[in-house]
């Protein structure tokens, strides 16, 4: 049996016109995480004020109370994260490889030596709409887009494309306004030399 035109879908989800509150996140952790990446913190704060001037949603300051959630992640390249890690020191005779902790053979006292590593993933920005499920976990994505620079203010255009695509089959209602009353203007006195004779 063929749908009418009129019959179709909307092609996003029904509680996104529903939902009143909305929390927003990246996809490593929460806004004040000490360990959240200050790409991503920027990113959090960036669509929170596109949010805020939509108006569609309430921003809420907690995950537990929202509707739905926004998880956010700014595109990386490779980061290269350069720390101090403890080494054991080579030996004379023993191969020319660094004895590693726990390997057998003869190994040296522990040293410093420097360790190098990266942080790479995806080029492209990430932008998720999830919901919380009762056991307050993220359900899977219900909606998901990717884009250079997406999270990028002031546009922050993977916001953009979710708003016009929520508006469009959820319209927004217009909010009330209220009716002027009716009030009969007073009589106009007419000018003293309109009098009669």
């Amino acid at each position: 049996m063929l749908l009418n035109a009129k019959d179709k879908k909307p092609s996003v989800p029904a509680v996104f016109g529903q939902a009143k509150y909305v929390y927003v996140e990246a996809i490593d952790g929460q806004e004040f995480d000490p360990n959240l990446n200050p790409d991503d913190r920027i990113a959090i704060a960036d669509v929170r004020d596109a949010l805020d001037n939509w108006k569609r949603y309430i921003l809420t300051t907690s995950r537990s109370e929202a509707e739905v959630v926004i998880v956010v992640r700014k595109g990386r390249a490779a980061g290269a994260n350069v720390g101090i890690a403890p080494r054991r020191a080579q030996l004379p005779g023993s191969g020319g490889q660094l004895g590693q902790p726990g390997q057998a053979g003869q190994q040296g006292p522990m040293g410093a030596g420097a360790e190098i590593g990266a942080e790479a993933g995806p080029p492209d920005d990430l932008f998720e709409v999830c919901q919380v499920n009762p056991d307050g976990k993220l359900g899977s994505p219900l909606w998901q887009r990717t884009l250079p620079n997406g999270l990028n203010a002031p546009d922050v255009a993977l916001l953009k494309d979710f708003e016009k695509a929520v508006d469009k089959a959820y319209p927004p209602q217009p909010a009330a306004t209220p009716q002027k009353s009716s009030q009969q203007q007073p009589a106009q006195q007419q000018p003293a030399h309109a009098q009669k004779p």
